[in-house]
């Protein structure tokens, strides 16, 4: 028997269609009581490990050879943490004629988040651009956005945000504390987990699934959906459209403007026009607490949405002549680095992030 694929043309990640599923059974079925205990524990633990995981698979070498691109980190660091927020508090106009107030909140939240890290390093691979830079970007931001994404949350959010320094605290706890043992352990345990990178991915969805029914739970329970309507979700899709379209116009042309050659633009592009699912739920679940499903909601729909848009821009990127002769200064692509995009599947690495 022929083993079943997902078609190339769907547009839609069968991974968003799980979280779609688990958004359903969380309404259908929401965690309640003791269940609900067990579930945000067994979360807050899931993406612990998630995060132990990142620490073990990120090179210390290669995060040490990174440093020394640090015009390139600078430049996506201020693009996620700078230029992202400036976005989103431009985006208060819009309210109350196109988003309503708590979906303004999340689409703000969502411009705080810090960028992934698999999609980053997967599509700046399909288009041939900087990956070890790609790789260092979005572990430094994701690193960074542990502390920052908070502080950040507690000036622009203000009351909306349930932020303290116990707050701070538990995202530390949860993503930093496991990551930096990651990297003390990965002496021992990175070939391990490089040689089952396929099964243990399977934690990085699980995890994200997990969360999600946990704060979708809640909201379920607390009766907050009846204040989204379909015009108002309309509206939202809009104005993140909009958002991703300048974030990447200006990711490109800005670093272009600032002389980094082709390779550098394409890694500064990925890096430092997306956002992390994976980082933003557990913050979200932090920070909103009870309401942590509507406030998610915004990053959600952005997470598909640069997933679509960055695969189509990635294929586009890696059919360049100048990907090919390197004719911008930075040399050809390796053919280690042209072998790994090739090998890169869009579905794949879509999946993370």
């Amino acid at each position: 028997m022929k083993r079943l694929h997902w078609p190339r043309w769907m547009p839609i990640d069968p991974y968003i269609l799980l979280l779609l599923g688990t958004v359903g059974i969380a309404a259908l079925l929401p965690a309640r009581g003791t269940a609900a205990d067990v579930a945000s524990g067994a979360s807050t633990a899931a993406i612990a490990f998630l995060f132990f995981l990142y620490g073990a698979r990120l090179s210390t070498r290669e995060a040490l050879d990174g440093l020394r691109h640090w015009r390139l980190h600078v430049t996506v660091l201020a693009c996620t943490f700078v230029v992202f927020p400036l976005l989103g508090l431009a985006a208060r106009g819009l309210v109350p004629v196109i988003l309503t107030d708590p979906l303004y909140q999340g689409l703000l939240f969502l411009t705080l988040v810090p960028s992934t890290i698999q999609s980053s390093i997967a599509f700046t691979s399909m288009a041939r651009g900087n990956v070890p830079a790609a790789i260092c970007a979005g572990s430094f931001s994701s690193l960074v956005g542990i502390v920052v994404t908070p502080l950040l949350a507690a000036a622009v959010l203000g009351g909306s945000a349930g932020f303290s320094a116990d707050s701070v605290v538990k995202i530390v706890l949860q993503l930093l504390v496991p990551f930096v043992a990651g990297q003390l352990l990965r002496r021992w345990i990175g070939g391990f987990v490089t040689r089952h990178r396929k099964v243990l991915g399977l934690v990085d969805r699980g995890s994200i699934l997990l969360v999600v029914y946990t704060a979708f739970s809640a909201g379920m329970v607390q009766g907050i959906w009846h204040q989204v309507q379909p015009v108002r979700l309309a509206g939202l899709l809009a104005v993140e459209a909009v958002l991703l379209a300048v974030m990447l116009a200006l990711t490109w042309y800005g670093a272009k403007a600032l002389r980094f050659g082709r390779a550098d633009r394409i890694a500064i592009q990925f890096a430092g026009s997306k956002k992390s699912l994976a980082a933003g739920l557990p913050m979200a679940s932090v920070l909103f607490g009870a309401h942590a499903s509507l406030a998610v909601l915004p990053l959600m729909l952005f997470h598909q949405m640069q997933l679509m848009v960055c695969a189509v821009i990635a294929k586009r990127r890696s059919l360049d002549p100048e990907a090919e002769d390197g004719s911008d200064g930075t040399g050809p692509v390796s053919g280690r680095e042209s072998a790994a995009a090739t090998r890169t599947a869009v579905g794949t690495a879509t999946r993370r992030g």
